[in-house]
């Protein structure tokens, strides 16, 4: 790295926030670690952290709460939610308020630098393509990670988002779930197709919501989907 990227730790058990602080520090990274849920906001107001790894149970304002409020005021910044939770619907309705990706307790140091080493990729590989990419109908701003049908914003969580602009990038392509998958998460095995049909139904109807007249997201029986910007 030619410059050390900043990090938030948020985690209330102190043994596991120093583990993963000394472990991404030795791998180059910049850390700073907060114990309670309530003290998040205020210490974003002050910095601009490139990741935050974010603890489901917290004391104060808990780990969905604070990724959905991150989310809404910050965009830029990426977000890995780390839980001891295993059950599906917590780590789904992690992703579904704005977290990039999660880490199950217990957890390898190993892992939590691998995970955040690759949502900081994904988080580069978004800044450095163009800020806009156009069509008639809708405008994907990047740095705001913002979808925008006629100067109206959709209101998209960063999964939809993401979906999106994996499709538009690639106009006419058939992306299979699995292919979907493989550009939204990083660990596929947890993830169920059931998943993408979901945030893609949510995708559609906020861009059907927009633009009635128009079918922009269209689905290929027993394949998968495309972007579509012509009628």
């Amino acid at each position: 790295m030619s410059h050390a990227a900043s990090l938030l730790i948020v985690e209330d058990e102190p043994k596991i926030a120093r583990l993963m602080a000394d472990y991404l520090t030795t791998h180059g990274f910049e850390v700073t670690t907060l114990g309670h849920g309530d003290e998040v906001m205020p210490w974003l107001e002050q910095h601009s952290p490139a990741l935050v790894l974010l603890d489901i149970m917290l004391p104060g304002k808990d780990g969905l709460t604070l990724s959905r409020e991150i989310r809404q005021q910050w965009p830029a910044i990426a977000i890995i939610m780390v839980t001891a939770k295993v059950e599906e619907v917590d780590r789904l309705l992690g992703l579904e308020l704005g977290a990039d990706d999660y880490i199950c307790k217990p957890f390898s140091p190993r892992e939590v630098v691998a995970r955040v080493k690759a949502v900081l990729r994904r988080s580069q590989a978004a800044t450095d393509a163009p800020a806009e990419v156009q069509n008639a109908a809708v405008v994907l701003n990047e740095d705001g990670w913002q979808a925008l049908a006629h100067g109206q914003d959709l209101g998209l969580t960063a999964v939809e988002f993401q979906l999106l602009r994996v499709m538009m990038q690639a106009p006419g392509r058939i992306f299979s779930r699995e292919q979907l998958m493989d550009h939204m998460y990083r660990d596929n095995r947890i993830v169920s197709e059931r998943t993408v049909d979901s945030h893609i139904k949510k995708l559609r109807k906020k861009i059907h919501e927009a633009l009635p007249e128009l079918e922009i997201i269209r689905s290929v029986y027993g394949v998968g989907y495309k972007y579509q910007p012509e009628g």
